[in-house]
C-alpha cells in the first residue's frame, strides 16, 4: 500500500488550516475572490483538477452517508469515526464549491451520478461488514491521495504571482492530509482483514481512477 508523508502548513499565524480562508475568512481578498491569468495549458489543468476535486468530494460525502445508513447505531466508536470523516468531507465540498465559482470552473455533468454511485458503494461495502467498508475507504483515499499529489506537482508549475495559486496549493495539501488520515483510520480499523481485500481494493481503486478521468472531461 502506498504511504504518504503528511505535513500541515499554516496559512497564517492565526489560522490553523488554509481552508479557513474560505470558511471564515474575508471573501473579498484577492486570494479567495480572484482567478489568475493562465496559459491555455495551465487553465486546462486547473479546470480539470477542480472539476474532479468537486466531484470527488461529492462522492466522498455520499460514500460515508451510505456507510452510515448500514453501520449507524451499531457501535459508538464507528459512529464517531464515520461522522468525523463525513464532517471533513462536507467541509472539503463546501470549499471546492467556492473554488469552482471563484475560478469559473464548469462543474461535471455527473454530479448526480457521483451521489448515487457514492452512496451505493458506501452502503454495499458496509453490508459486507465493517472491515469491507474500511477497505473501501482505504482504496478510495489511496487514489485520492495520489491524485492530490499529482495536482500539487502540476500546480507548482503555475505562475505564483496571483495570491490564489499558493493558497490553492496549501488547501490541496490540507485536504490530501485529511484524506490520508481517513486512510490511516481505515487501516487501524482492520480494513485489510476484509474478505477478498486485494480484489475489493483493486476494483474500487480502478473505479475511482476511471471516474477521475471521465470527470476531467465532462
Amino acid at each position: 500500500m502506498l504511504r504518504f508523508v503528511c505535513t500541515r502548513r499554516l496559512y497564517s499565524t492565526t489560522r490553523t488550516f488554509p481552508s479557513v480562508a474560505y470558511t471564515k475568512g474575508d471573501s473579498t481578498l484577492p486570494a479567495v475572490s480572484g482567478t489568475p491569468s493562465l496559459s491555455s495549458h495551465h487553465r486546462e489543468i486547473l479546470d480539470g483538477s477542480l472539476r474532479v476535486d468537486q466531484a470527488g468530494e461529492i462522492a466522498a460525502v455520499w460514500i460515508y452517508k451510505g456507510q452510515q445508513s448500514v453501520l449507524g447505531g451499531k457501535s459508538r466508536k464507528t459512529d464517531e469515526q464515520l461522522e468525523e470523516m463525513l464532517d471533513q468531507e462536507r467541509k472539503h465540498l463546501s470549499v471546492m464549491n467556492k473554488l469552482q465559482l471563484q475560478h469559473n470552473i464548469r462543474p461535471t455533468i455527473l454530479s448526480e451520478v457521483a451521489k448515487v454511485a457514492g452512496f451505493g458503494l458506501g452502503a454495499a461495502t458496509a453490508l459486507m461488514g465493517k472491515e469491507a467498508a474500511m477497505a473501501c475507504t482505504e482504496a478510495v483515499e489511496t487514489v485520492i491521495g495520489e491524485h492530490y499529489d499529482d495536482q500539487l506537482k502540476e500546480i507548482a508549475a503555475f505562475p505564483q504571482d496571483h495570491a490564489s495559486v499558493p493558497l490553492l496549493q496549501e488547501i490541496i495539501t490540507e485536504f490530501r492530509d485529511d484524506e490520508l488520515e481517513h486512510l490511516d483510520t481505515a487501516v487501524k480499523n482492520y480494513s485489510q482483514r476484509a474478505p477478498a481485500h486485494a480484489l475489493l481494493s483493486s476494483v474500487v481503486g480502478l473505479g475511482c481512477k476511471v471516474a477521475i478521468e471521465v470527470c476531467k472531461r465532462v
